[in-house]
């Protein structure tokens, strides 16, 4: 049997770490939910969302890199929304073959309609919290993220 050597925060971020972990599979699964009627899934609607926040094409590459996620997996998704019509590839003038993928007029508009029920979700999701108690969570989130980047380099 090994002894619990954590230190005080240690412990409260291994309770959190199992907490992110549900919270992570439920906001997938609700995520889900809210937009499978207009054909998207969690992974489909994140990926057009990096290629909105990003407001320039990216490669399938700096998508996944910004998901946290497998470029194969990213790469056979970002297939799928472009039989649909949802994105495009476009050459690389940095990469031969490395194109780049842009959303189309019709993916924007379908992220903006998921993004609208979003918004009516987040707010109901908040409703029990205050801007701050969610700004210092980010706040948290972002340096757990930044040491665990750090981490891997």
């Amino acid at each position: 049997m090994t002894t619990d050597t954590r230190s005080p925060a240690g412990a409260e971020l291994t309770a959190l770490i199992l907490d992110l972990f549900r919270v992570s599979s439920r906001m997938v699964v609700a995520g889900d939910r809210l937009v499978a009627d207009l054909g998207l899934t969690s992974a489909r609607w994140q990926i057009l969302g990096v290629l909105d926040q990003a407001q320039e094409p990216q490669t399938v590459s700096w998508i996944a890199r910004d998901m946290g996620g497998s470029r194969q997996n990213v790469q056979r998704i970002v297939n799928d929304l472009e039989g649909e019509g949802l994105v495009n590839f476009l050459p690389n003038p940095r990469h031969r073959k490395a194109q780049l993928v842009a959303l189309t007029d019709q993916g924007q508009a379908l992220f903006d309609q998921a993004m609208r029920r979003q918004a009516d979700w987040a707010n109901t999701l908040t409703e029990d919290l205050t801007a701050s108690d969610v700004a210092t969570t980010r706040k948290v989130m972002a340096s757990l993220l930044d040491q665990l980047e750090r981490s891997e380099r």
